[in-house]
């Protein structure tokens, strides 16, 4: 029987280095790593998955439950 122990570092400044190379294998196979946000269509914004507008103040899409934030 083998054992091994792996020490466990607290997070450090790698850690930043290791999401921006997360982000590159996941955009090399056709997934989109950038945030989606509100859209905007004239004074109103406008949810990217259902295409409802909502006043400025919105936080959360009314009709589909989007939620930026999330």
């Amino acid at each position: 029987m083998v054992c091994r122990t792996t020490a466990c570092m607290a997070a450090g400044p790698s850690e930043r280095h290791d999401d921006e190379l997360f982000d590159q294998f996941l955009a090399d196979n056709g997934h989109e790593t950038t945030p989606v946000r509100w859209e905007r269509s004239y004074n109103k914004l406008q949810c990217p998955d259902c295409g409802a507008l909502h006043d400025e103040a919105a936080t959360d899409c009314s009709v589909c439950g989007w939620d930026p934030a999330a």
